[in-house]
């Protein structure tokens, strides 16, 4: 991805750090909301005949395996008590369940993630992953279950006001992940330090070690709430569509989209994501 065709993509859509919400696949709202809901049924009795006859190739017998890196919240993250929760992980367990499976998660690194279900490790990777051309080539991807926008962490007092702004600047990123790919599209390898989570590039940040942090929005605002003395900036860096990534040729791409096609449909997804993002 280039950088002029970004920037200007950015501008014309006048896009918000505000704005995180469940996508629409094309087509007004309410024929949107008409076609899901027609294709829903039928998707419903195709995915449980697929599971009921036995058709579903899992890595475990029994159970959907889930390849995830709980360091994104509010998608995935760890409880005090040593317990993974998130967007993600809810929505791991209702397409489970409607599956007739038992959610098993597999906490990683997010590279490993990935990897795990290209080498038939997982049956499905969760970790607010975006689908690039790069990523499609390697492994297979649901349909797409919300939007996610890249932002940007500065100090409070700091000069850097938009993405433009970032030339020049040490850029710090979670490795492995589109912020990463972005900025070293952008700005170039030697700008951006790669860092194992957000969570220790947040660090190094307030450690002066870089001057901003590319990552996902909804982390961005958590992070920063935890962090007096860092923002949020107002200019996002990108957007992007979040899908769930699978082995290529896995006998679970039909039924995960037909689950998640009945999940927008009844409001059970617009419900998870309430349940951890607040309307503001």
């Amino acid at each position: 991805m280039k950088k002029i065709s970004r920037r200007s993509f950015l501008a014309a859509a006048g896009l918000s750090v505000a704005a995180l919400a469940l996508t629409a696949c094309g087509g007004s709202s309410s024929s949107v909301a008409s076609s899901v809901a027609s294709s829903a049924a039928a998707s419903s009795e195709a995915a449980s005949t697929s599971a009921a006859a036995g058709e579903l190739t899992t890595v475990e017998a029994g159970k959907l395996t889930m390849a995830t890196n709980a360091t994104f919240p509010p998608y995935e993250m760890t409880t005090d008590a040593g317990d993974i929760e998130g967007i993600d992980v809810d929505t791991a367990k209702a397409i489970a369940e409607k599956l007739g499976l038992e959610l098993q998660i597999d906490d990683m690194d997010f590279d490993a993630a990935l990897l795990s279900v290209q080498q038939g490790k997982a049956d499905i990777a969760m970790a607010g992953i975006t689908v690039t051309d790069e990523r499609k080539a390697v492994m297979a991807f649901s349909d797409s279950y919300a939007t996610g926008i890249q932002s940007i962490i500065v100090p409070e007092g700091s000069d850097i006001a938009s993405p433009d702004d970032l030339a020049g600047k040490k850029i710090g990123t979670q490795r492995g992940t589109t912020g990463y790919i972005y900025c070293t599209d952008d700005f170039g390898e030697d700008a951006v330090v790669a860092y194992d989570s957000g969570l220790t590039a947040v660090q190094a940040l307030n450690n002066g070690q870089v001057d901003a942090v590319v990552i996902d929005n909804a982390p961005a605002k958590e992070y920063v709430a935890a962090n007096p003395g860092l923002k949020v900036l107002e200019t996002s860096y990108a957007e992007e569509d979040y899908a769930i990534g699978m082995a290529k040729g896995s006998s679970l791409e039909d039924v995960v989209n037909a689950a998640l096609e009945e999940l927008k449909a009844d409001g059970t997804l617009q419900s998870i994501v309430d349940k951890y993002i607040t309307a503001e």
